[in-house]
């Protein structure tokens, strides 16, 4: 059996109006405190992939339009919402009053494995992925609704924060649809 590999043209993806107009995924991704601009991108690119309703860039995020966010992200800061917010606890303080189910995606006590996290009809979540060294600030993962945590079998204690979010943002993806 060959398997030829599609050409883009063939693809049958969204222009920018149609994913603006699109029923998003009811997914929100909070970074916190990301240095590496390359992530940010290669977020953007998972939040475009499943329909993701927004990003909030808070702390040291750097935001768009940055080339080496533009590089990486390729088109996707011009379809995915997004939005600055300096603080991140106020952020997850405002997101609960809203109803929105917070989960901070860390190791940490009590965290519920990804593979064990049920996602409910109905609920809108936001997802906080922390800095690339530090992790989710402390008061944050204090502060949400759960800890999600992604089980791990190698000797590494962490993926890379754009491989995480594209982990979870996936796992999620598949549980609401």
């Amino acid at each position: 059996m060959q398997n030829r590999k599609l050409k883009n043209s063939e693809l049958d993806r969204k222009d920018i109006e149609a994913f603006k107009a699109s029923e998003k995924t009811p997914l929100i991704i909070v970074l916190d405190n990301i240095r590496s601009l390359n992530n940010v991108g290669s977020v953007f690119r998972t939040a475009d992939a499943f329909l993701v309703e927004k990003i909030y860039l808070c702390g040291i995020t750097a935001q768009p339009p940055h080339k080496d966010i533009t590089k990486t992200a390729l088109g996707a800061t011009d379809a995915v919402a997004w939005e600055y917010v300096e603080d991140t606890l106020e952020l997850v303080k405002k997101l609960k009053s809203q109803g929105v189910q917070v989960c901070a995606i860390e190791q940490a006590e009590e965290a519920v494995m990804l593979d064990n996290f049920i996602a409910e009809d109905g609920k809108k979540y936001a997802v906080i992925f922390g800095n690339e060294v530090k992790g989710v600030q402390q008061s944050v993962v204090t502060a949400s609704d759960t800890v999600i945590e992604i089980p791990q079998f190698g000797t590494k204690h962490s993926l890379n924060i754009a491989v995480s979010c594209g982990v979870v943002v996936w796992d999620l993806f598949s549980k609401m649809k």
